[in-house]
């Protein structure tokens, strides 16, 4: 079996301590510059809102799910003579006051014509919340105490209150459009995390979501508003593997947002074994999330087994949608290793049995064996093409390559045209070996398209928990395929994507 020695090396790799990772701190109000923002609060990720728009005075502000609505999006000015203290004025012109100039526990947060009194002042107040950033207590001056929905709740629907300060996630709200006087980019460093094979990252609804291989019972995801902070957001366990078929050994996953009988929810794919490191028995599994958020919660949906060919092992699962129809990439092993692809009449049944899409054959995919492994998708412009890892992941020379859709039925290889040379390989004087198992995602804006991966820092390096995911920003060539250019060495300070 080809993966033999990238198996024993992750196996090997579960003695490994973890590092501890300390979160920075919050941005400081330092200059207090007029600036326009949502205000998302922690407790539950919901906006604050106005509700309905309302024009009305005293009409009671609340947290209510994040839209693009004008009634969420609030002006911050600052107070003269201050350097953190800021009127909030909501979309009918009016000011964010604390009802009647209370100090008392939950007085009502309202909108009010503004005239400047200390109740319709609020002082930003940083506080640290690992994974992000711009988060701050709203501090009333009048009354010394914060703005929070009622009784700490993280539902939507709550109308705000002031309550006693504290760091509790129902009392911090990020403002993501706060910029402390700078119009500076963000920036990041690679690696986004030291111990992260096998990286699906996804942008959505103002966060990014970052899953990896952790080779046992569980199934973590972290979460960040910055990609810088992905590289100090917590791993949370959103799922636990108990069946037989798949109790262990949790690698390879990847999320899709799909339609499903109960409208668009998220798939969970991700390969797993019936025992710890019982290599034969790895499969293919899928979880359905209960909403839309990609952290879940998630239930087991299905063993995603081949309906006439679960004879052996499969890995690496994806999804390809073309042409109105859905289908499943993957490789499986049948003397080498080839990639796989096999129609689904919904995210989770076969609908056909797997058919051979890539099977390897050039000498750069044959390096410590033959391999054609973690197909993924990318579309740009009408074009689809499959990027793919090649040779052994023990190997330094682990690679991409790619296939070009070229129309007709894509179950068919011949509707596939594999680019001869690899388009993404090592890079020997940046320092980065066996760059492989991609993915793809755009920026918040949605204008660039980048790169997820994973890589070695070392020649001798192999396929164990040591590969740290890393990103980069990829162009275009004149011909409309992908240019990925070279993997960026660690530490590299590179401008985050477009639109944080």
């Amino acid at each position: 079996m080809t993966r033999s020695r990238c198996l024993s090396a992750l196996l090997g790799a579960l003695t490994m301590a973890g590092a501890l990772l300390v979160a920075p701190p919050s941005a400081a109000a330092a200059a207090a510059v007029t600036f326009t923002s949502t205000g998302v609060n922690q407790a539950g990720g919901n906006c604050l809102d106005l509700p309905n728009g309302s024009s009305t005075a005293g009409a009671q502000l609340r947290t209510y799910t994040c839209s693009a609505g004008g009634n969420q999006n609030l002006r911050f000015t600052p107070v003269a003579g201050s350097s953190d203290t800021y009127t909030i004025t909501t979309q009918s012109g009016q000011c964010v006051d604390v009802s009647g100039a209370s100090p008392a526990d939950d007085a009502a947060i309202i909108q009010w014509p503004c005239h400047g009194g200390t109740n319709q002042q609020w002082r930003l107040t940083p506080v640290s919340v690992s994974g992000t950033d711009n988060t701050f207590n709203l501090v009333s001056v009048g009354s010394g105490k914060c703005m929070a929905p009622s009784g700490g709740s993280s539902a939507s629907n709550t109308g705000l209150v002031q309550l006693p300060c504290a760091a509790a996630d129902s009392r911090v709200w990020r403002l993501p459009g706060f910029t402390a006087g700078s119009t500076s980019p963000h920036m990041f460093t690679n690696p986004l995390s030291p111990h992260g094979p096998d990286p699906w990252l996804t942008y959505y609804d103002g966060y990014y979501y970052l899953a990896t291989t952790t080779w046992n019972s569980t199934v973590t995801m972290r979460k960040a508003s910055t990609l810088a902070g992905l590289a100090t957001a917590a791993d949370q366990v959103i799922f636990n593997l108990t069946r037989p078929n798949g109790a262990s050994t949790m690698w390879a996953p990847e999320f899709h947002l799909l339609d499903g009988p109960n409208g668009k929810r998220w798939y969970f794919y991700y390969t797993a074994g019936r025992e710890p490191y019982d290599l034969g028995t790895q499969r293919i599994h899928v979880l359905e999330s209960a909403g839309l958020d990609p952290m879940g919660p998630y239930t087991f949906k299905a063993d995603l087994l081949d309906p006439t060919q679960d004879n052996t092992w499969e890995l690496d699962p994806s999804i390809l949608q073309l042409n109105g129809q859905l289908y499943l990439l993957g490789t499986f092993y049948n003397g080498s290793q080839p990639m796989f692809i096999r129609p689904l009449s919904n995210p989770w049944t076969a609908s056909g049995t797997r058919r051979v899409l890539s099977t390897p054959t050039y000498s750069w995919e044959t390096a410590g064996g033959a391999v054609n492994e973690g197909a993924e998708v990318l579309q740009h412009n009408g074009k689809t093409f499959i990027v793919y890892s090649a040779s052994h992941c023990s190997t330094p020379d682990y690679k991409l390559g790619m296939l070009t859709y070229n129309g007709g039925d894509p179950l068919n290889s011949s509707s596939w045209v594999k680019s001869p040379h690899p388009v993404f390989q090592r890079s020997d004087a940046n320092g980065v070996y066996g760059p492989g198992h991609n993915g793809f995602f755009k920026s918040p804006d949605g204008t660039e398209d980048w790169i997820v991966y994973h890589a070695n820092s070392s020649a001798s390096g192999g396929c164990d928990m040591n590969r740290s995911t890393r990103a980069q920003k990829f162009a275009w060539n004149a011909d409309g395929t992908p240019n990925f250019g070279t993997p960026v060495a660690l530490g590299v300070t590179l401008p985050a994507p477009s639109g944080e």
